[in-house]
């Protein structure tokens, strides 16, 4: 289990993803950009069509705050992912 998680990195990948996209403001993306980041997840993150659909949703519903102190739970509790089909 890891006990300390960098995201630094994570979040540059994702910007760009954003930016690929066609994604140009901070906030939450409209429905076309929504679809058109999780294609870009699919095709360029290697995400099914399943997970990418996900994480696009969680994020927008969630927020960084929220989804944060999630991590940091997963984390404390020894949570792992579902693994492949993400």
């Amino acid at each position: 289990m890891r006990d300390t998680i960098s995201i630094g990195s994570l979040v540059e990948e994702y910007r760009t993803y954003a930016s690929e996209s066609g994604i140009r403001r901070p906030g939450r993306p409209t429905v076309d950009e929504s679809q058109r980041l999780v294609n870009t997840l699919i095709e360029w993150g290697e995400w099914t069509p399943d997970g990418a659909a996900r994480v696009v949703r969680l994020a927008q519903e969630c927020g960084d705050f929220l989804l944060r102190d999630a991590l940091a739970l997963a984390v404390a509790l020894g949570v792992e992912d579902e693994g492949p089909g993400f």
